[in-house]
Protein backbone atom coordinates (compact mmCIF):
# COMPACT_ATOMS: atom_id res chain seq x y z
CA UNK A 1 0.00 0.00 0.00
CA UNK A 2 1.43 3.58 -0.02
CA UNK A 3 2.29 5.91 2.92
CA UNK A 4 -0.95 7.57 2.80
CA UNK A 5 -3.05 4.43 3.64
CA UNK A 6 -0.13 2.87 5.67
CA UNK A 7 -0.91 6.19 7.70
CA UNK A 8 -4.30 5.73 7.70
CA UNK A 9 -4.42 2.51 8.69
CA UNK A 10 -1.81 2.94 11.81
CA UNK A 11 -4.07 5.56 13.25
CA UNK A 12 -6.97 3.19 12.41
CA UNK A 13 -4.79 0.56 14.69
CA UNK A 14 -4.09 3.32 17.48
CA UNK A 15 -7.52 4.51 17.39
CA UNK A 16 -8.74 0.78 18.14
CA UNK A 17 -5.85 -0.46 20.46
CA UNK A 18 -7.00 2.69 23.00
CA UNK A 19 -10.28 2.32 22.75
CA UNK A 20 -11.83 1.79 26.32
CA UNK A 21 -14.90 -0.44 27.28
CA UNK A 22 -17.18 0.45 30.55
CA UNK A 23 -14.97 -0.74 33.36
CA UNK A 24 -11.70 1.22 31.57
CA UNK A 25 -9.78 -1.90 30.33
CA UNK A 26 -8.67 -1.66 27.19
CA UNK A 27 -11.24 -3.21 24.13
CA UNK A 28 -8.33 -5.01 22.81
CA UNK A 29 -5.62 -6.57 25.68
CA UNK A 30 -2.12 -5.81 25.77
CA UNK A 31 -1.41 -9.21 25.08
CA UNK A 32 -3.43 -9.40 21.68
CA UNK A 33 -2.89 -5.45 20.76
CA UNK A 34 -0.13 -6.88 17.80
CA UNK A 35 3.29 -4.58 17.02
CA UNK A 36 3.02 -2.87 13.86
CA UNK A 37 5.47 -3.62 11.67
CA UNK A 38 6.23 -1.50 8.29
CA UNK A 39 8.46 -2.57 5.72
CA UNK A 40 9.37 -0.66 2.37
CA UNK A 41 12.21 1.18 0.19
CA UNK A 42 13.89 3.97 2.09
CA UNK A 43 13.06 7.30 1.81
CA UNK A 44 9.09 6.56 1.32
CA UNK A 45 7.95 8.20 4.34
CA UNK A 46 7.91 5.71 7.17
CA UNK A 47 9.57 7.74 9.81
CA UNK A 48 8.03 10.81 8.98
CA UNK A 49 3.88 9.80 9.06
CA UNK A 50 4.87 8.39 13.08
CA UNK A 51 5.94 11.95 14.33
CA UNK A 52 2.43 13.42 11.77
CA UNK A 53 0.78 10.44 13.87
CA UNK A 54 1.74 11.53 17.28
CA UNK A 55 0.65 15.25 16.94
CA UNK A 56 -2.56 14.76 15.06
CA UNK A 57 -3.76 11.81 17.59
CA UNK A 58 -2.16 13.77 20.39
CA UNK A 59 -0.31 11.21 21.81
CA UNK A 60 3.36 10.74 22.85
CA UNK A 61 6.00 9.43 20.93
CA UNK A 62 9.41 7.80 21.46
CA UNK A 63 11.71 7.02 18.46
CA UNK A 64 14.69 5.07 18.38
CA UNK A 65 17.19 3.22 15.61
CA UNK A 66 17.84 0.00 17.29
CA UNK A 67 20.99 0.09 15.10
CA UNK A 68 22.62 2.61 17.12
CA UNK A 69 21.97 0.17 20.22
CA UNK A 70 24.08 -2.46 22.13
CA UNK A 71 22.70 -5.36 23.75
CA UNK A 72 23.46 -3.57 26.85
CA UNK A 73 21.05 -0.34 26.05
CA UNK A 74 18.32 -2.19 24.39
CA UNK A 75 17.59 -4.60 27.74
CA UNK A 76 20.28 -3.43 30.60
CA UNK A 77 23.21 -4.26 32.53
CA UNK A 78 23.03 -7.23 34.93
CA UNK A 79 23.48 -6.79 38.62
CA UNK A 80 23.53 -9.68 41.54
CA UNK A 81 20.50 -9.91 43.75
CA UNK A 82 20.13 -11.67 46.68
CA UNK A 83 16.81 -13.45 47.34
CA UNK A 84 15.67 -16.39 49.96
CA UNK A 85 14.44 -19.70 48.05
CA UNK A 86 13.64 -22.54 50.38
CA UNK A 87 15.11 -21.08 53.52
CA UNK A 88 18.32 -20.70 51.42
CA UNK A 89 20.30 -17.04 50.48
CA UNK A 90 20.25 -17.40 46.94
CA UNK A 91 22.49 -14.81 44.48
CA UNK A 92 20.01 -14.08 41.32
CA UNK A 93 20.74 -12.62 38.19
CA UNK A 94 18.87 -9.31 37.43
CA UNK A 95 19.18 -6.42 34.74
CA UNK A 96 18.52 -3.06 35.18
CA UNK A 97 16.33 -1.27 33.57
CA UNK A 98 16.66 -0.90 29.14
CA UNK A 99 17.52 2.39 28.17
CA UNK A 100 14.42 2.47 25.90
CA UNK A 101 11.64 1.66 28.55
CA UNK A 102 12.75 4.04 30.62
CA UNK A 103 12.71 6.72 28.52
CA UNK A 104 9.08 6.06 27.92
CA UNK A 105 8.82 6.60 31.20
CA UNK A 106 10.62 9.97 31.08
CA UNK A 107 8.61 10.95 28.40
CA UNK A 108 5.09 10.52 30.49
CA UNK A 109 6.77 12.40 33.62
CA UNK A 110 7.76 15.44 31.07
CA UNK A 111 5.00 15.35 29.29
CA UNK A 112 1.94 13.94 30.89
CA UNK A 113 0.66 11.66 28.08
CA UNK A 114 0.18 8.52 29.62
CA UNK A 115 -0.76 6.92 25.57
CA UNK A 116 1.60 6.77 22.76
CA UNK A 117 3.82 5.30 20.50
CA UNK A 118 7.14 3.65 20.62
CA UNK A 119 8.81 3.67 17.26
CA UNK A 120 11.65 1.14 16.32
CA UNK A 121 13.64 1.94 12.93
CA UNK A 122 15.53 -0.56 11.22
CA UNK A 123 14.22 -3.18 13.37
CA UNK A 124 15.42 -6.04 11.31
CA UNK A 125 18.76 -4.62 11.06
CA UNK A 126 20.11 -5.52 14.24
CA UNK A 127 23.57 -7.26 15.13
CA UNK A 128 24.12 -10.61 15.62
CA UNK A 129 24.07 -10.08 19.92
CA UNK A 130 20.98 -8.18 19.44
CA UNK A 131 19.04 -9.94 17.47
CA UNK A 132 17.27 -12.24 19.89
CA UNK A 133 16.46 -8.99 22.14
CA UNK A 134 14.55 -7.70 19.45
CA UNK A 135 12.54 -10.98 18.81
CA UNK A 136 11.62 -11.11 22.41
CA UNK A 137 10.48 -7.52 21.90
CA UNK A 138 7.88 -7.82 18.94
CA UNK A 139 6.45 -11.42 20.81
CA UNK A 140 6.30 -10.39 24.25
CA UNK A 141 6.92 -6.14 24.16
CA UNK A 142 9.73 -6.75 26.43
CA UNK A 143 13.22 -5.44 26.70
CA UNK A 144 15.01 -7.36 29.04
CA UNK A 145 12.30 -8.34 32.06
CA UNK A 146 10.67 -4.91 31.75
CA UNK A 147 7.60 -4.81 30.02
CA UNK A 148 6.63 -1.42 27.85
CA UNK A 149 4.00 0.67 29.65
CA UNK A 150 0.55 -0.24 28.98
CA UNK A 151 -1.11 2.35 26.67
CA UNK A 152 2.18 2.54 24.51
CA UNK A 153 1.89 0.99 20.97
CA UNK A 154 4.92 -0.65 19.08
CA UNK A 155 5.20 0.62 15.46
CA UNK A 156 8.49 -0.99 13.71
CA UNK A 157 10.03 -0.24 10.15
CA UNK A 158 12.58 -1.96 8.46
CA UNK A 159 14.09 -1.92 4.71
CA UNK A 160 13.30 -5.40 2.13
CA UNK A 161 16.77 -7.06 2.50
CA UNK A 162 17.09 -5.75 -1.40
CA UNK A 163 17.75 -2.47 -0.18
CA UNK A 164 19.90 -3.44 2.90
CA UNK A 165 22.91 -6.15 2.94
CA UNK A 166 22.21 -5.99 6.48
CA UNK A 167 18.57 -7.43 6.81
CA UNK A 168 17.53 -10.22 8.84
CA UNK A 169 14.64 -12.32 8.13
CA UNK A 170 12.25 -13.20 10.62
CA UNK A 171 10.80 -15.98 10.97
CA UNK A 172 7.21 -17.07 11.04
CA UNK A 173 6.88 -17.82 14.70
CA UNK A 174 7.94 -13.40 15.09
CA UNK A 175 5.62 -13.07 12.13
CA UNK A 176 2.73 -14.28 13.75
CA UNK A 177 2.50 -12.25 16.15
CA UNK A 178 2.59 -8.59 14.29
CA UNK A 179 0.30 -6.64 12.37
CA UNK A 180 2.67 -6.13 8.86
CA UNK A 181 1.93 -3.39 6.71
CA UNK A 182 4.34 -3.37 3.22
CA UNK A 183 5.11 0.10 1.74
CA UNK A 184 5.37 1.25 -1.79
CA UNK A 185 6.71 4.62 -3.43
CA UNK A 186 3.40 5.84 -4.70
CA UNK A 187 4.59 9.53 -6.89
CA UNK A 188 0.49 10.73 -6.86
CA UNK A 189 0.27 10.45 -3.46
CA UNK A 190 3.68 12.04 -2.80
CA UNK A 191 2.52 14.55 -5.15
CA UNK A 192 -0.66 15.48 -3.11
CA UNK A 193 1.69 15.47 -0.20
CA UNK A 194 3.92 17.63 -2.08
CA UNK A 195 0.95 20.59 -2.64
CA UNK A 196 0.46 20.64 0.95
CA UNK A 197 4.65 21.20 2.16
CA UNK A 198 5.34 23.60 -0.81
CA UNK A 199 7.89 20.65 -2.07
CA UNK A 200 9.74 23.14 -5.11
CA UNK A 201 7.79 23.65 -7.99
CA UNK A 202 10.59 22.87 -9.75
CA UNK A 203 10.65 19.61 -8.52
CA UNK A 204 7.25 18.62 -8.75
CA UNK A 205 6.81 19.50 -12.37
CA UNK A 206 10.19 17.91 -13.34
CA UNK A 207 8.93 14.34 -11.54
CA UNK A 208 5.59 15.03 -13.26
CA UNK A 209 7.34 14.36 -16.51
CA UNK A 210 10.01 12.36 -15.63
CA UNK A 211 7.74 9.95 -12.36
CA UNK A 212 9.83 7.41 -13.11
CA UNK A 213 13.07 9.37 -11.15
CA UNK A 214 10.58 9.89 -8.23
CA UNK A 215 12.20 6.68 -6.17
CA UNK A 216 14.77 4.51 -8.20
CA UNK A 217 16.98 2.40 -6.51
CA UNK A 218 19.39 0.11 -8.58
CA UNK A 219 22.86 -1.50 -7.61
CA UNK A 220 25.32 -1.19 -10.60
CA UNK A 221 28.84 -2.20 -11.49
CA UNK A 222 29.88 1.69 -9.55
CA UNK A 223 28.15 1.12 -6.76
CA UNK A 224 24.30 1.61 -5.87
CA UNK A 225 22.93 4.87 -6.98
CA UNK A 226 19.56 6.05 -5.83
CA UNK A 227 16.60 8.76 -5.84
CA UNK A 228 14.30 8.62 -3.21
CA UNK A 229 11.19 10.82 -2.09
CA UNK A 230 13.37 12.35 1.19
CA UNK A 231 16.30 13.27 -0.92
CA UNK A 232 13.56 14.91 -3.38
CA UNK A 233 11.99 16.63 0.18
CA UNK A 234 15.16 17.32 1.35
CA UNK A 235 16.91 18.80 -1.77
CA UNK A 236 13.69 20.74 -2.10
CA UNK A 237 14.12 22.58 1.21
CA UNK A 238 18.23 23.33 0.59
CA UNK A 239 17.00 24.72 -3.16
CA UNK A 240 14.46 27.17 -1.19
CA UNK A 241 17.19 28.51 1.28
CA UNK A 242 19.57 28.73 -1.45
CA UNK A 243 17.18 31.25 -3.47
CA UNK A 244 16.96 33.63 -0.48
CA UNK A 245 20.67 33.25 -0.10
CA UNK A 246 20.74 33.94 -3.74
CA UNK A 247 22.97 30.81 -4.40
CA UNK A 248 22.38 28.33 -7.16
CA UNK A 249 22.04 24.38 -6.68
CA UNK A 250 24.47 23.43 -9.33
CA UNK A 251 24.64 19.42 -10.49
CA UNK A 252 27.52 18.61 -7.60
CA UNK A 253 24.82 19.77 -4.84
CA UNK A 254 21.80 18.22 -6.53
CA UNK A 255 24.11 14.88 -6.57
CA UNK A 256 24.64 15.23 -2.79
CA UNK A 257 20.65 14.75 -2.49
CA UNK A 258 20.37 12.48 -5.36
CA UNK A 259 22.87 10.55 -5.44
CA UNK A 260 21.59 9.25 -8.61
CA UNK A 261 24.30 10.59 -10.75
CA UNK A 262 22.53 10.55 -14.32
CA UNK A 263 19.14 11.72 -12.42
CA UNK A 264 21.00 14.44 -10.90
CA UNK A 265 22.69 15.72 -14.12
CA UNK A 266 18.99 15.66 -15.78
CA UNK A 267 17.28 17.87 -13.03
CA UNK A 268 20.15 20.14 -12.56
CA UNK A 269 19.43 20.62 -16.24
CA UNK A 270 16.03 21.12 -15.87
CA UNK A 271 16.63 23.47 -12.78
CA UNK A 272 18.59 25.71 -15.08
CA UNK A 273 16.15 26.08 -17.67
CA UNK A 274 13.29 26.97 -15.08
CA UNK A 275 15.20 29.66 -13.76
CA UNK A 276 15.47 30.87 -16.75
CA UNK A 277 11.99 30.08 -18.24
CA UNK A 278 11.09 32.39 -14.90
CA UNK A 279 13.08 34.96 -15.92
CA UNK A 280 12.57 35.59 -19.58
CA UNK A 281 9.21 34.64 -19.48
CA UNK A 282 8.37 37.84 -16.23
CA UNK A 283 6.06 35.79 -14.26
CA UNK A 284 5.51 38.44 -11.91
CA UNK A 285 4.08 40.74 -15.22
CA UNK A 286 2.04 37.94 -15.70
CA UNK A 287 0.44 37.81 -12.62
CA UNK A 288 -0.06 41.31 -12.64
CA UNK A 289 -1.55 40.86 -16.11
CA UNK A 290 1.31 43.14 -17.80
CA UNK A 291 3.44 40.86 -19.71
CA UNK A 292 4.55 41.70 -23.04
CA UNK A 293 3.49 40.81 -26.59
CA UNK A 294 6.41 39.24 -27.34
CA UNK A 295 5.85 36.16 -24.72
CA UNK A 296 3.31 34.55 -26.78
CA UNK A 297 5.19 34.44 -29.84
CA UNK A 298 8.16 32.80 -27.87
CA UNK A 299 5.39 30.11 -26.32
CA UNK A 300 4.21 29.64 -29.77
CA UNK A 301 7.46 28.59 -31.29
CA UNK A 302 8.59 27.10 -27.82
CA UNK A 303 8.45 22.82 -27.45
CA UNK A 304 6.19 21.25 -24.49
CA UNK A 305 8.22 21.18 -21.82
CA UNK A 306 9.05 25.16 -21.97
CA UNK A 307 5.52 25.90 -21.85
CA UNK A 308 4.77 23.04 -19.48
CA UNK A 309 7.28 24.58 -17.48
CA UNK A 310 6.02 28.08 -18.01
CA UNK A 311 2.88 26.70 -16.34
CA UNK A 312 4.32 24.74 -13.30
CA UNK A 313 5.69 28.39 -12.60
CA UNK A 314 2.14 30.31 -12.71
CA UNK A 315 0.82 27.36 -10.20
CA UNK A 316 3.84 28.09 -8.17
CA UNK A 317 3.39 32.07 -8.19
CA UNK A 318 -0.46 31.05 -7.53
CA UNK A 319 0.01 28.83 -4.68
CA UNK A 320 2.46 30.89 -3.15
CA UNK A 321 -0.37 33.19 -2.50
CA UNK A 322 -3.25 31.43 -1.90
CA UNK A 323 -0.65 29.09 1.15
CA UNK A 324 -0.41 33.02 2.51
CA UNK A 325 -3.98 34.19 2.23
CA UNK A 326 -4.84 30.56 4.03
CA UNK A 327 -2.51 31.31 6.85
CA UNK A 328 -4.54 35.16 7.11
CA UNK A 329 -7.56 33.28 7.14
CA UNK A 330 -6.71 30.78 9.93
CA UNK A 331 -4.88 33.60 12.17
CA UNK A 332 -8.50 35.54 11.99
CA UNK A 333 -10.80 33.07 12.79
CA UNK A 334 -8.55 32.50 16.40
CA UNK A 335 -8.56 36.35 16.84
CA UNK A 336 -12.48 36.31 15.98
CA UNK A 337 -12.67 33.39 18.96
CA UNK A 338 -10.69 35.45 21.17
CA UNK A 339 -11.52 39.33 20.79
CA UNK A 340 -15.34 37.78 20.26
CA UNK A 341 -15.04 37.45 24.29
CA UNK A 342 -14.13 40.72 25.09
CA UNK A 343 -17.50 41.99 24.03
CA UNK A 344 -19.66 43.83 26.89
CA UNK A 345 -22.11 41.94 28.41
CA UNK A 346 -24.46 44.38 26.61
CA UNK A 347 -23.90 43.70 23.45
CA UNK A 348 -23.76 39.40 23.30
CA UNK A 349 -25.83 37.18 21.87
CA UNK A 350 -27.17 34.19 23.50
CA UNK A 351 -24.70 31.90 21.95
CA UNK A 352 -21.87 33.76 22.60
CA UNK A 353 -18.57 32.72 25.25
CA UNK A 354 -18.57 34.16 28.14
CA UNK A 355 -17.04 37.86 28.15
CA UNK A 356 -13.58 37.64 29.26
CA UNK A 357 -13.79 40.81 31.24
CA UNK A 358 -15.65 38.98 33.97
CA UNK A 359 -12.81 37.50 35.39
CA UNK A 360 -10.28 40.46 34.75
CA UNK A 361 -9.70 43.82 33.21
CA UNK A 362 -9.66 43.34 29.42
CA UNK A 363 -6.33 43.93 29.40
CA UNK A 364 -5.30 41.82 32.16
CA UNK A 365 -7.65 39.33 30.64
CA UNK A 366 -5.49 39.79 27.32
CA UNK A 367 -2.17 39.14 28.93
CA UNK A 368 -3.33 36.00 30.93
CA UNK A 369 -4.61 34.70 27.70
CA UNK A 370 -1.43 35.77 26.16
CA UNK A 371 0.42 34.15 28.73
CA UNK A 372 -1.76 31.04 28.08
CA UNK A 373 -0.90 30.39 24.87
CA UNK A 374 2.74 30.84 25.23
CA UNK A 375 2.82 27.81 27.99
CA UNK A 376 0.59 25.93 25.77
CA UNK A 377 2.91 26.22 22.75
CA UNK A 378 5.64 25.62 25.21
CA UNK A 379 4.38 22.50 25.89
CA UNK A 380 3.39 21.05 22.53
CA UNK A 381 6.46 22.19 21.27
CA UNK A 382 8.25 20.28 24.09
CA UNK A 383 6.35 17.30 23.92
CA UNK A 384 6.53 17.32 19.85
CA UNK A 385 2.54 17.55 19.36
CA UNK A 386 3.33 20.81 17.44
CA UNK A 387 3.72 21.12 13.72
CA UNK A 388 5.39 24.00 11.92
CA UNK A 389 2.65 25.54 10.57
CA UNK A 390 0.77 25.43 14.25
CA UNK A 391 3.80 26.40 15.52
CA UNK A 392 3.55 29.86 13.40
CA UNK A 393 0.06 29.95 13.66
CA UNK A 394 0.32 30.25 17.76
CA UNK A 395 3.39 32.72 17.22
CA UNK A 396 1.41 34.82 14.47
CA UNK A 397 -1.55 35.07 17.14
CA UNK A 398 0.66 35.50 20.16
CA UNK A 399 2.21 38.51 18.57
CA UNK A 400 -0.88 40.45 17.28
CA UNK A 401 -2.72 39.90 21.09
CA UNK A 402 0.99 41.13 22.69
CA UNK A 403 0.39 44.79 20.22
CA UNK A 404 -3.12 44.19 21.24
CA UNK A 405 -2.39 44.78 25.23
CA UNK A 406 0.41 47.17 24.34
CA UNK A 407 -2.23 49.72 22.14
CA UNK A 408 -5.14 49.57 25.02
CA UNK A 409 -2.33 50.08 27.44
CA UNK A 410 -1.24 52.98 25.15
CA UNK A 411 -4.60 54.44 25.17
CA UNK A 412 -5.49 54.06 28.64
CA UNK A 413 -8.99 52.11 27.85
CA UNK A 414 -10.15 51.34 30.84
CA UNK A 415 -14.06 50.49 30.15
CA UNK A 416 -15.41 47.47 28.35
CA UNK A 417 -16.64 49.59 25.66
CA UNK A 418 -13.36 51.38 25.14
CA UNK A 419 -11.72 48.31 25.01
CA UNK A 420 -14.08 46.83 22.75
CA UNK A 421 -14.09 49.58 19.91
CA UNK A 422 -10.15 49.15 20.43
CA UNK A 423 -9.99 45.44 19.60
CA UNK A 424 -12.47 46.00 16.73
CA UNK A 425 -10.46 48.47 15.35
CA UNK A 426 -7.45 46.05 15.18
CA UNK A 427 -9.73 43.36 14.43
CA UNK A 428 -11.05 45.36 10.91
CA UNK A 429 -7.75 46.21 10.31
CA UNK A 430 -6.48 42.14 9.95
CA UNK A 431 -9.86 41.31 8.26
CA UNK A 432 -9.04 44.48 5.53
CA UNK A 433 -5.42 42.95 5.08
CA UNK A 434 -6.96 39.64 4.50
CA UNK A 435 -9.82 40.80 2.44
CA UNK A 436 -7.41 42.76 0.31
CA UNK A 437 -5.05 39.58 0.09
CA UNK A 438 -7.96 37.96 -1.09
CA UNK A 439 -8.97 40.54 -3.89
CA UNK A 440 -5.52 40.82 -5.40
CA UNK A 441 -4.95 36.88 -5.77
CA UNK A 442 -8.37 36.62 -7.47
CA UNK A 443 -7.99 39.27 -9.94
CA UNK A 444 -4.11 37.88 -10.34
CA UNK A 445 -5.73 34.09 -10.81
CA UNK A 446 -8.14 36.07 -13.66
CA UNK A 447 -4.78 37.55 -15.01
CA UNK A 448 -3.34 34.15 -15.40
CA UNK A 449 -6.67 32.84 -16.99
CA UNK A 450 -6.05 35.85 -19.81
CA UNK A 451 -2.84 34.87 -20.39
CA UNK A 452 -3.77 31.09 -20.56
CA UNK A 453 -6.43 31.91 -23.57
CA UNK A 454 -4.85 34.49 -25.46
CA UNK A 455 -1.63 31.95 -25.47
CA UNK A 456 -2.84 28.48 -26.18
CA UNK A 457 -7.01 28.79 -26.08
CA UNK A 458 -8.12 25.62 -24.41
CA UNK A 459 -6.12 23.13 -25.74
CA UNK A 460 -3.81 20.95 -24.17
CA UNK A 461 -1.73 23.48 -22.02
CA UNK A 462 -5.32 24.63 -20.49
CA UNK A 463 -5.92 21.11 -19.46
CA UNK A 464 -2.68 20.92 -17.62
CA UNK A 465 -2.74 24.08 -15.71
CA UNK A 466 -6.61 23.94 -14.59
CA UNK A 467 -5.69 20.03 -13.31
CA UNK A 468 -2.67 21.77 -11.68
CA UNK A 469 -5.30 24.10 -9.84
CA UNK A 470 -7.85 20.95 -9.28
CA UNK A 471 -4.46 19.15 -7.14
CA UNK A 472 -3.31 22.23 -5.54
CA UNK A 473 -4.19 21.44 -1.53
CA UNK A 474 -4.48 25.63 -1.72
CA UNK A 475 -5.83 26.53 -4.45
CA UNK A 476 -8.72 23.96 -3.80
CA UNK A 477 -9.11 25.83 -0.85
CA UNK A 478 -9.25 29.00 -2.59
CA UNK A 479 -11.33 27.95 -5.42
CA UNK A 480 -14.01 27.03 -2.64
CA UNK A 481 -14.14 30.74 -1.40
CA UNK A 482 -13.70 32.65 -4.90
CA UNK A 483 -16.06 32.27 -7.61
CA UNK A 484 -13.69 32.00 -10.93
CA UNK A 485 -16.53 31.28 -13.17
CA UNK A 486 -13.64 30.50 -15.53
CA UNK A 487 -11.93 27.96 -13.87
CA UNK A 488 -15.48 26.34 -13.46
CA UNK A 489 -15.91 26.45 -17.41
CA UNK A 490 -12.99 24.65 -18.30
CA UNK A 491 -13.34 21.93 -15.27
CA UNK A 492 -16.50 20.93 -16.81
CA UNK A 493 -15.65 21.51 -20.86
CA UNK A 494 -12.44 19.15 -20.73
CA UNK A 495 -11.81 15.91 -19.92
CA UNK A 496 -8.68 16.81 -17.51
CA UNK A 497 -7.91 13.47 -15.72
CA UNK A 498 -7.63 11.32 -19.10
CA UNK A 499 -6.40 13.64 -21.24
CA UNK A 500 -3.28 15.46 -18.69
CA UNK A 501 -2.53 11.70 -18.36
CA UNK A 502 -2.27 10.92 -22.18
CA UNK A 503 -0.21 14.48 -22.79
CA UNK A 504 2.86 13.34 -20.08
CA UNK A 505 2.00 10.08 -21.43
CA UNK A 506 3.39 11.33 -24.09
CA UNK A 507 6.21 13.55 -22.67
CA UNK A 508 7.82 10.83 -20.73
CA UNK A 509 8.28 8.67 -24.15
Amino acid sequence: MNIKRAKEEIKNTIEAYLLRDRYGAYEIPPIRQRPVLLIGPPGVGKTQIMEQISQECRIGLVSYTITHHTRQSAIGLPFIQDRIYDSRRCSVTEYTMSEIVASIYDKIADTGLQEGILFIDEINCVSETLAPAMLQFLQCKTFGSHSIPQGWIIVAAGNPPEYNKSVREFDIVTLDRIKMIPVEADFEVWREYAQQVNIHPAIVSYLDIKKQNFCRIETTVDGKQFATPRGWEDLSRLIEVYEKLHKTADREVICQYIQYPLIAKDFANYLELYYKYQKDYEIEAILDGKQGQGIYERLERAPFDERLSVMSLLLAGLNSGFKELSEKGKRLERLQKIFRRLKPKGMQGENEDANGAEYASPAEYLEGLYAGMQAERKYKFESKLLSRAEDHLYQDVMGILERTVQEIKADHCQTEEQVWEKVSRIFERENEAYEGLFELWGQRLEHVFDFMEAAFGSGQEMVVFVTGLNTGFYSVEFLQEYNCSRYYQYNKMLLFDDREREILKKMGS
